[in-house]
């Protein structure tokens, strides 16, 4: 009995795409010529939090993090990775905020 490979991308090649679709949004008012938006440092990227879509900036070690990890299943399982708004996290910003304020 052959086994099958599976369909689902290394960790790296997932969290590769996730920051790739962050960052490149277009190049609108506050981006780049690279597609980059302004108000982002290097070494940080942008999601959105909570019933409002709250914007925040956030480091990218951020994403080594177990915790943080299983954040981005459940935003892929619920919302997908291919959208123009940037990365949505399913949780209440108070969740979040308390998620992130451990991370630091």
């Amino acid at each position: 009995m052959a086994m099958g490979k599976s369909n689902k991308l290394p960790q790296s090649a997932v969290i590769k795409q996730i920051l790739k679709r962050c960052s490149s949004l277009g190049k609108r008012h506050g981006y780049d010529e690279d597609g980059l938006p302004l108000d982002v440092p290097k070494g940080h990227f942008a999601v959105y939090v909570g019933e409002n879509r709250r914007r925040y900036i956030i480091p990218i070690s951020f994403l080594s993090h177990p915790q943080f990890q299983c954040l981005l299943r459940l935003a892929e399982e619920e919302f997908g990775f291919d959208h123009d708004m940037g990365l949505t996290l399913p949780c209440e910003e108070v969740v979040f905020r308390s998620l992130t304020s451990m991370l630091r």
